[in-house]
Parts: C-alpha cells; structure tokens; sequence
C-alpha cells in the first residue's frame, strides 16, 4: 500500500504545482496580485534571481524555431514535430509562469507577524510576538535548493534562499515549526530568508517588533 501510495502523492503535487503555475501566469497577466491585508508591505526576493530567469526565458524562445526548423528537415513525420513544438511552447509558458509566481507571491509584513513566502509552494507566517531579533545579512549558501536546514551550535536554521543567498535573519524565542512542501519543519530557532531591500525590511520588522514586546507591570 505504501508503495502505491507515494507514486499517487507525487502525481497529486505535481498537479496542484502545474495548477497554481498557470494560476499564477494567469494573475501576472491580468495584473490581479495575490490581497492584501490594509497597512501591509510587501517585499520582493525576485531582483537577484531575474537574470537567471530572463536567460532561460530568452534561450527558450530561441530554442523553439531553431529545433521546429531542424525538426522540420529532418523527420518526415509532422506529428513529432508538432509535438516537439508543443512541449517547446509549454516550457517557456513555464518558465515565465514560474516568474510570474514569484512575482505575485512577495514576503508580506503586517500587524500580524511576517508571510514568508516562496512563489506559490511556500507560505508561513512568523507572529513578530515569536521573533526576538531581526537583523539585515548578506550570506551564502552551500546549494542553490530554496528550501535548507541546517544546525550550527545548537541552533536549527531554516534558510528560504534565492540564487543561493539570504539577506534576512529573524531570530525567535523558541523553537518554531513552519508548514513546507513536504510536511511540517523540525522547530527551528532561526529563519534566514531573501528580500530584495533586506534593510527597509529590518526597519519594519523593528518597528513592528517594538509595538509588540510584552510589558512589563510598572
């Protein structure tokens, strides 16, 4: 049963990825952006990966008349063809709806806390009531995934990367768990993300943090 099931999982998540991506193209064409709460800001993490995203855009769009034109003089069989021009045109689609939907879905900060977010397949809230410091730095990671934990001197650091960077660390007060693609996190003590303006990002989460400290009985 095990076995049958986990093909099943991976059949279901790629569906719900391909839908929430043409979902996404959708609402960027459109110019219908995901809500917003009233006196939320959103900042973006999508400036350090563009480049990456235009090259691959611009290569795809290349790519199909190049590969039709080959294809075309040399297999007799237009069905392949068609075929082959299809799955070319898909993948730009794809490409520009994977843009789409890290455009649409930027971290957003509120009264409430901050929505981490990673396009469409990552979205959590931090309550600013749970983080005890935030501070604005540059670091690399060791893999380009989006999504890595790691543990350094006790500490269990969920790193939400771009390009294989973060520019944001918000220290909590204990050990959270935080909803992911495959599941519920392991309580991390710190989460490391990417914004684009990491220090208009700090100043915010400072300002939200000091409305929200508890006080102390006088």
């Amino acid at each position: 049963m095990r076995k049958q099931s986990l093909p099943v999982a991976l059949l279901r998540r790629a569906v719900v990825y391909e839908v929430a991506m043409w979902r996404s193209l959708g609402r960027w064409l459109l110019r219908r952006p995901v809500g917003l709460a009233p006196g939320a800001e959103t900042f973006s993490y999508l400036g350090v990966v563009k480049p990456i995203l235009g090259v691959f855009i611009g290569l795809s769009a290349i790519e199909i008349p190049i590969f039709d034109l080959i294809i075309r003089h040399t297999v007799p069989w237009p069905s392949v063809r068609h075929t082959a021009l299809a799955l070319g045109i898909w993948g730009l689609l794809w490409m520009i709806g994977l843009y789409a939907s890290l455009r649409i879905h930027p971290h957003v900060a509120d009264a409430a806390g901050l929505r981490v977010r990673n396009g469409f397949s990552v979205e959590f809230l931090v309550p600013w009531t749970a983080v005890a410091r935030v501070d604005a730095r540059y670091r690399s990671l060791p893999s380009s995934r989006a999504i890595q934990v790691e543990h350094d001197d006790g500490a269990t650091i969920l790193n939400m990367g771009a390009a294989s960077q973060t520019s944001v660390d918000l220290v909590l007060r204990e050990p959270l768990s935080v909803p992911l693609p495959k599941g519920p996190s392991e309580p991390v003590t710190e989460i490391r993300l990417y914004a684009d303006e990491p220090q208009a990002l700090v100043a915010l989460a400072r300002r939200h943090l000091t409305v929200s400290l508890p006080r102390s009985d006088s």
